[in-house]
């Protein structure tokens, strides 16, 4: 027995050695490769605007009667990259817009307050600078459905319709929950500061959908790489923030502007989150909300659908 239990021993030690040395091994290896491909996450696919004495990227693409802009979840490393399964499929009809948000993709890290008023007022202004007038179809996912409801709230004339994708909503958190899962949270935020450390976040597959190049897939990579879990974006998501933001937007009246949110299945059988989204809708003076059978970034999987809606939607502004 006593030689057996040795035996394990001896291969468990093995085994953690082997996996030191792999981790030890491909934490080099990321330092390595952030150096080389430094020009990957430095050289803007858009335009970089001033605002508050730091650069923001904004990325556009086609023309049209209609600008759509797209505001990403929180911790979505590139968001020029991420939304192009459902841009490139609009790009032809109308002038589509990404905002990178301080601490995504190609904008600058910056300290301060990451309040939503801040945020909103940040990406109207670089919209601004960059000569992209009102009024937008805005299209956000997750975390930036809170933007995307503050936005309609406080400048209605500068939204014609959102297109919610997966979005939060003011009713969408159970603050006890939230609070409950501050533990949870703060293990999450721990193991992913490990995973980048390590490098082992350039082991995760960036093209999801299929649809990047081999050199986008590259850029994205090298993106996450380089800016996961920062202090800018980790103060974007503060617990404490989210809710005083919920209970701001509770006791305000919900936009009225047209409006379709998709739910994933990842979300659907969250009462929170579907009640939320069903009360915007409800809200809304021409609202619908619509059930997709894939995951949280729905416009990964079901880009085809979504921007076919979304003409729909759009022409129908016109009459």
């Amino acid at each position: 027995m006593k030689k057996a239990l040795k035996a394990i021993g001896k291969i468990l030690l093995g085994i953690l050695i082997l996996i030191a040395v792999f981790l030890i091994g491909l934490t080099v290896y990321n330092q390595i490769m952030l150096k080389k491909n430094i020009s990957l996450y430095e050289t803007p696919l858009g335009q970089l605007v001033e605002v508050d004495g730091h650069n923001m990227s904004v990325y556009t693409e086609g023309e049209g009667t209609h600008t759509i802009v797209f505001l990403s979840g929180w911790g979505t490393s590139s968001p020029i990259l991420d939304f192009k399964p459902l841009y490139s499929k609009l790009s032809d009809d109308y002038r589509i817009v990404v905002v990178e948000k301080f601490g995504y993709g190609f904008s600058d890290l910056v300290d301060g307050e990451r309040d939503m008023d801040t945020i909103l007022r940040q990406d109207r202004e670089a919209l601004e600078k960059c000569g992209i007038e009102a009024p937008y179809v805005l299209c956000p996912h997750s975390f930036s459905g809170y933007e995307a409801t503050r936005w309609a709230q406080e400048y209605p004339d500068e939204v014609e319709a959102i297109v919610g994708l997966d979005m939060c909503t003011p009713h969408c958190m159970d603050v006890n929950k939230l609070k409950e899962n501050e533990t949870v949270k703060a293990f999450q935020l721990g193991l992913g500061k490990f995973i980048k450390a390590t490098g082992i976040v350039r082991l995760f597959d960036y093209n999801e959908s299929g649809t990047l190049t081999k050199e986008e897939s590259a850029i994205y990579k090298e993106i996450a790489c380089h800016k996961n879990v920062n202090p800018t974006e980790l103060n974007e998501g503060d617990t404490e923030k989210i809710i005083a933001l919920n209970d701001e937007r509770n006791a305000a009246p919900l936009p009225t502007v047209p409006m379709m949110l998709y739910v994933s299945n990842e979300t659907s059988n969250d009462e929170y989150r579907t009640g939320g989204m069903q009360a915007m809708v409800d809200a809304s003076s021409d609202g619908k909300l619509i059930k997709l059978d894939c995951g949280h970034y729905v416009h990964h999987f079901e880009s085809e659908r979504i921007s076919r809606d979304m003409k729909e939607l759009i022409e129908n502004l016109n009459g």
